[in-house]
C-alpha cells in the first residue's frame, strides 16, 4: 500500500471505497503472477475497490470479453483512469474494437465517448488505418465534443485526432 498516494486519491475524490495507492507498475507485476481468468477478472472488477478494477482489465482474456460484456463494465467505470487501463490492456485488443469505439464516440454517455476516442488512438498508435470517409466521422465528432468535454476526454479526443493533423 503507497498511503501517500491513497490519501491524495481519496482527498481528491475517488470514488471508491478503499483505494490502496499500488502503482500501475506495481500492479502489472501482480496480475503476471496469476493465469488470466474470466471468472478472476469478473470477481475483481465487481469489487469497487481501485486496485481491483485495474487487475480486472490486466487478468480478463481478451478472447473471452464480449462485446456485451464490455457494454456492462462500460457502464460502471468509475473514473478516467480504469477507461485509460481498460482500453490499453483490453479493449484495443478486441477485433470488434475499431467498430464500438466509433459507436462509444457517437453516445451520449462521457465515458463511452472517452473510451472510444482512447480505443481509436491506441489502435491508431499500432499501425490501424482508417478510411478517409472514418476519418472525417471522427474529426466530425471531436469538432462537436471538444468545446464541452472534461480534461481526460479533450486528452483523448487530441490523441486520436493528432493522427491527422493537417
Amino acid at each position: 500500500m503507497n498511503g501517500i498516494l491513497s490519501a491524495k486519491m481519496r482527498e481528491a475524490g475517488a470514488p471508491y471505497k478503499l483505494i490502496f495507492g499500488v502503482e500501475l507498475p506495481r500492479l502489472q507485476s501482480i496480475a503476471s503472477e496469476f493465469h488470466p481468468s474470466r471468472m478472476l477478472a469478473q470477481e475483481l472488477w465487481n469489487e469497487n475497490i481501485r486496485e481491483c478494477k485495474l487487475l480486472a482489465t490486466m487478468l480478463m482474456p481478451p478472447q473471452e470479453f464480449l462485446p456485451e460484456m464490455a457494454d456492462i463494465w462500460m457502464e460502471e467505470i468509475p473514473t478516467a483512469e480504469v477507461a485509460q487501463i481498460l482500453c490499453m490492456q483490453l479493449l484495443s485488443k478486441e477485433p470488434w474494437c475499431a467498430v464500438a469505439a466509433f459507436e462509444w464516440i457517437a453516445s451520449p454517455t462521457p465515458m463511452r465517448q472517452l473510451c472510444g476516442f482512447l480505443c481509436i488512438a491506441r489502435l491508431l498508435q499500432q499501425g490501424a488505418i482508417l478510411q478517409d470517409r472514418t476519418i472525417e466521422e471522427l474529426k466530425d465528432q471531436a469538432q462537436s465534443l471538444l468545446p464541452n468535454a472534461d480534461l481526460p476526454l479533450k486528452k483523448a479526443i487530441m490523441a486520436a485526432t493528432s493522427f491527422f493533423e493537417e
